[in-house]
């Protein structure tokens, strides 16, 4: 079995649905982290994820630093298995796994 490194990060889903549908979602998944809702698609248009007249956000990882800075944008996100990827971008983003 893989070994799953700990790291000090917040994060958490942003998406366009309303706050009822991402409660369902959330709860129907047993989510851990928060969704945040952002059904008048502000927030989605300031980061670009509505481009080219989109009606449903694309799916993109946004990593940003503790200054609040974006580090690394990661536009090539597939649902499955991308939990997997996120510890190694952030040790390449220099954020080291929590001590033992």
């Amino acid at each position: 079995m893989k070994e799953i490194q700990a790291f000090d990060v917040a994060f958490f889903e942003a998406s366009v649905d309303s706050v009822e549908r991402n409660r369902e979602v959330a709860e129907a998944l047993d989510l851990e982290h928060p969704i945040l809702s952002d059904p008048y698609r502000k927030v989605a248009e300031a980061f670009g994820v509505l481009a080219g007249g989109r009606r449903a956000a694309a799916r993109w990882t946004f990593y940003i630093g503790a200054d609040g800075r974006i580090l690394y944008i990661d536009k090539a996100v597939i649902a499955d298995g991308h939990g997997e990827d996120v510890p190694a971008r952030l040790e390449a983003l220099g954020i080291r796994p929590r001590a033992r």
